[in-house]
């Protein structure tokens, strides 16, 4: 099969998922609600922290420092979302319909991935005019915007692999539900809610492992100082690396289910 007609069976399937997710938007729902209650939430917890000298090296207010905790956990929501819509597929023997048609294999995976970037972008668009709309700043310009935009589509990739492997190992979205808040757990342990300069402990020591820190802080340096090439390096270029691992395990799990029929 060519690479063309491939791309075109993935485009076909994303768009696919794309509507599916649309028709139900109670699933929807709490990848843009939640994250949105979180920001405010924190916004009116820790206001008085942005008074502090020290804070101003990180944001100018907590609501520009709360937009990237925001939109990593939307991405969060969404791609367990895709993959749990995947772990449905398998279940309901749409899965095994799709492998009897001539559509690519590596495809099946990718669509949904797809999808999940395309919500991601949605997302961080959808929250931008919002937090924008109470007094958040871009303060890198609109290349800062397409930064994020762009850092929450790569994180959408990275996640999404992760569970759809896991769905495809297993076949049911209660495993990839279940699954899900060892994944959120990571983000309450990194500096998407708090920084890291107020952290002492184990808990600190976590943070600075945990990679969704480092990816949020790239995030938030687009919000909040100046454009840099370091923000790419952490926004960018560690979600994709994580993408990579993550896809790679998805298209084994899916190799294996292949195999196994």
């Amino acid at each position: 099969m060519t690479l063309a007609l491939a791309t075109r069976h993935t485009a076909w399937l994303t768009y696919r998922s794309v509507l599916g997710r649309l028709r139900q938007p109670a699933a929807l729902t709490p990848s843009f609600v939640f994250p949105l209650f979180f920001a405010a939430l924190g916004s009116a917890s820790f206001s008085r922290i942005a008074d502090r000298p020290d804070f101003q090296e990180v944001a100018s207010s907590f609501l520009n420092y709360a937009v990237a905790g925001a939109v990593a956990q939307g991405v969060l929501f969404a791609s367990t979302s895709a993959a749990g819509d995947l772990a449905t597929d398998i279940e309901q023997g749409f899965f095994e319909r799709l492998l009897a048609s001539p559509v690519s294999r590596t495809s099946i995976l990718l669509g949904r991935l797809g999808s999940a970037m395309v919500v991601a972008v949605v997302q961080v668009t959808v929250f931008m005019i919002i937090f924008m709309a109470f007094g958040a700043r871009i303060e890198s310009g609109p290349i800062g915007f397409i930064g994020l935009v762009g850092s929450g589509a790569f994180l959408s990739l990275a996640i999404g692999g992760l569970m759809s492997g896991m769905a495809i190992k297993s076949g049911s979205p209660e495993v990839v539900q279940g699954s899900f808040p060892l994944v959120f757990a990571l983000m309450f342990l990194s500096s998407a809610f708090f920084p890291r300069q107020y952290m002492t402990g184990w808990y600190r020591t976590v943070a600075d492992w945990n990679p969704l820190s480092h990816i949020v802080e790239g995030m938030q340096g687009f919000m909040n100082q100046p454009l840099a090439a370091d923000m790419f390096w952490r926004a960018w270029l560690i979600p994709l690396g994580l993408a990579v691992v993550s896809i790679a395990f998805g298209l084994r799990s899916l190799s294996k289910r292949l195999a196994a029929l």
